[in-house]
């Protein structure tokens, strides 16, 4: 560890704002609320191997098949998939963007890889898939990630492995019947080397959560399915780590980080909330008030030229 993770925290911030300026808009709030989990991950918890990926993005080679050899998957940023090491799977599709910054600044892609960012036939896609930088499999559908990495797990524990499986979700997901299934079928079998980290952000694509589905006391539901779930502030770093050093003998572990859409940039965002799903601006007067007042609170130089 040679930086430290909130320096990695505020440098997925920057890199995501100062893409979104450029680009006029991006998944600016999902930063906001991630960064902090995503460095404290990459920086601190996960225990990987060196990238075996190149630091710039092969183009997109095509699905996987029998007839294309040349097909691959984003895992490599993650390391060779050694016993000893541990899996990753990013559920949340559409925090492609953070978990390119989350790479770039845990040393894992070169930040030229940003160049390609939703460009046709780049592995570098605005909404992840199983061939882009850190994703290591296809998770449009919300919740699916959760299950394919169950599976993985459970394969991994009864050969012993030692390497952990851990899995990124969006509170989104939380709405999701996969979700529960899942987590009830990993009690059943006692999958227990799974830890489970959801970014509890409280809007979504169609507003604020809580107008969208009341799903009760999630602590208490996940409990009830059968994981141990704890609660912390997601941009509380002492907390986390003792939040993720959690283990359980017979089921997996949950974390929910309760965050802040607007972290870091509550100057400008705030006012918009619930709307931050994906930050578009309207005109050209609100990118630069928004540029403007974002540089000023991340203390770093206005992006709009």
């Amino acid at each position: 560890m040679t930086r430290s993770t909130q320096a990695i925290a505020d440098g997925i911030r920057r890199r995501v704002f100062e893409h979104t300026i450029r680009h006029n808009g991006g998944y600016l709030s999902q930063a906001c609320s991630a960064a902090e989990s995503l460095a404290l991950l990459y920086n601190e918890v996960l225990h990987l191997g060196p990238s075996t990926a190149p630091a710039i993005p092969r183009p997109f080679p095509g699905v996987p098949g029998p007839h294309n050899p040349d097909s691959f998957t984003g895992a490599g940023y993650h390391g060779p998939a050694s016993p000893e090491y541990d899996r990753f799977f990013i559920s949340p599709a559409h925090y492609a963007l953070v978990v390119y910054a989350a790479l770039i600044e845990a040393g894992r892609m070169a930040p030229e890889g940003l160049e390609h960012f939703n460009r046709d036939g780049s592995s570098v896609e605005m909404i992840g898939a199983e061939h882009s930088p850190g994703f290591e499999v296809t998770t449009g559908s919300l919740a699916q990630g959760l299950s394919m990495a169950s599976g993985v797990a459970w394969a991994r524990q009864r050969r012993g492995e030692p390497g952990r499986v851990w899995v990124y979700l969006s509170d989104g997901e939380l709405q999701e019947g996969q979700t529960w299934e899942c987590f009830a079928n990993m009690a059943f079998h006692r999958i227990a080397n799974v830890s489970v980290v959801i970014d509890v952000n409280a809007q979504q694509c169609d507003g604020a959560m809580s107008t969208v589905g009341y799903m009760g006391d999630w602590i208490a539901r996940l409990r009830s399915f059968g994981a141990d779930a704890v609660e912390v502030d997601g941009h509380d770093l002492t907390a986390m780590r003792a939040a993720l050093s959690r283990r359980a003998e017979d089921r997996p572990v949950v974390t929910l980080m309760r965050t802040s859409p607007y972290q870091g940039m509550d100057a400008a965002l705030k006012k918009r909330f619930p709307r931050l799903h994906y930050v578009r601006f309207q005109s050209s007067e609100e990118r630069r008030e928004l540029a403007r007042s974002v540089a000023a609170q991340l203390g770093i130089p206005n992006p709009e030229p």
